[in-house]
């Protein structure tokens, strides 16, 4: 059986009860899972970059990572988030960040 088209009157609909269910706090959480703690020196090691070069091409800062790895700080979110795409997809970080 054909799966049958929803109307623009039932995607109205759908997005007015997404608003409502937004603004009762009632929105589902993201189901993306954010680490809490990244092995950025592995992550680095594993692509065969200095810290010089690893920072230069992601854009992180040199003495941040340096801390990051001898563990004086971590990461903040979106860091994580970041090493965290690096660590599995490396290459599309470079395309996105091409000048």
């Amino acid at each position: 059986m054909k799966q049958k088209t929803p109307s623009l009157a039932q995607d109205i609909l759908q997005g007015l009860e997404n608003a409502a269910a937004f603004l009762d706090g009632k929105t589902a959480k993201a189901s993306v899972h954010i680490p809490d703690e990244i092995d950025t020196k592995s992550t680095r090691k594993s692509l065969g970059m200095t810290q010089i070069q690893f920072c230069a091409a992601f854009g992180f800062d040199v003495q941040a990572l340096r801390e990051w790895e001898q563990g004086r700080r971590s990461p903040d979110r979106s860091a994580r988030i970041l090493l965290a795409v690096i660590a599995k997809e490396p290459e599309a970080v470079r395309r996105a960040l091409a000048a």
